[in-house]
């Protein structure tokens, strides 16, 4: 298992290079940059002249390529940047947000595995019942109302009509953190409570739990200690690839609800052309995915060790 995981982290090595790369030239493609972004948002009006020595002074003037060697050299020595926008230092300004992002991608998780796991278990119980038949109608207006739909009726019931939560959240709290959460929880159940239930009633239909009934097993038994078991790898590979999602941010849910997290600090960055924050943000969601993707492998071994991880022997 060792070397399993030593090969999959030196993947991430041309897999950060090349992300990169193609996130520095798709900037640049874009027809504008920090400067005229910048004029643009302030209303200022510089000279040609002024134009030029601000686009120096960030090193704009300079090639494509010799840009992106220059910072990828200085990423090797420990230091990502400055910002255009702000000046201050991109991985502290970057760090700052995190603790707003992990916050939300926790709480999302949780209720998502509330809502999920309990009601597509259900639906497989009770298949072609009424539970069943509302469990999946319910799915599919999930599924069919995007997450920007779901995060206004959320912020008209509860912070508008009832009062109880707040509209926009002004700090990283508890009580700023349900809207969005819960907005984010909505969307992944919907998708989730479906796979679980085709999951669970595959494993139904095995002839274990035929065998076991006919043995006179009570059938909650045989359904926790044997079906759900068994439906663990698919459960855990949603969720571990969600959670990579979420820790990469959740741009629109993150902007609607002012939720001060990567995601809106990635669409600031954007609108901005803050290349150096941009290729922080990209190289936080290329880690991401990588390491998500590994976990998700390595727990497949710890679930079920018949799985064979590459380069094992049998």
């Amino acid at each position: 298992m060792r070397r399993y995981v030593i090969r999959r982290l030196a993947q991430l090595v041309p897999i950060l290079l090349v992300i990169t790369f193609l996130s520095f030239a798709m900037m640049r493609l874009a027809g504008s940059d920090a400067v005229l972004q910048k004029m643009e948002n302030t209303g200022m009006a510089l000279s040609p002249d002024a134009i030029e020595r601000a686009r120096a002074e960030l090193g704009l003037d300079r090639p494509f390529v010799v840009q992106y060697v220059m910072w990828l050299a200085n990423l090797l020595h420990g230091d990502m940047g400055v910002s255009y926008v702000t000046g201050k230092e991109v991985f502290s300004s970057f760090v700052s947000k995190l603790p707003a992002t992990l916050l939300l991608a926790v709480v999302s998780i949780a209720l998502t595995v509330l809502i999920s796991i309990p009601l597509g278990v259900l639906a497989a119980v009770r298949q072609n019942r009424l539970t069943d038949y509302l469990v999946r109608a319910a799915s599919f207006v999930g599924n069919s109302m995007p997450n920007f739909f779901v995060a206004l009726l959320l912020m008209y019931a509860f912070a508008i009509r009832l009062k109880a939560l707040p509209v926009m959240s002004t700090s990283v709290s508890l009580a700023g953190v349900v809207l969005p959460s819960l907005t984010l929880a909505i969307a992944m159940s919907a998708k989730y409570l479906r796979q679980v239930r085709a999951t669970v009633l595959d494993e139904l239909s095995r002839d274990y739990v035929v065998g076991a009934r006919a043995r006179g097993v009570r059938f909650g038994v045989t359904l926790t200690r044997s079906v759900l078991r068994a439906c663990l790898v698919t459960i855990v590979t949603l969720l571990v690839l969600s959670v990579g999602s979420l820790l990469g941010g959740t741009a629109i849910v993150e902007s609607i609800f002012m939720w001060d997290g990567v995601g809106k600090l990635a669409v600031d960055a954007i609108q901005m052309r803050d290349y150096p924050m941009i290729q922080a943000y990209v190289m936080w969601m290329a880690i991401i995915y990588v390491v998500a993707n590994l976990l998700c492998d390595l727990s497949y071994r710890l679930l079920d060790p018949r799985i064979r991880l590459g380069g094992e022997e049998s």
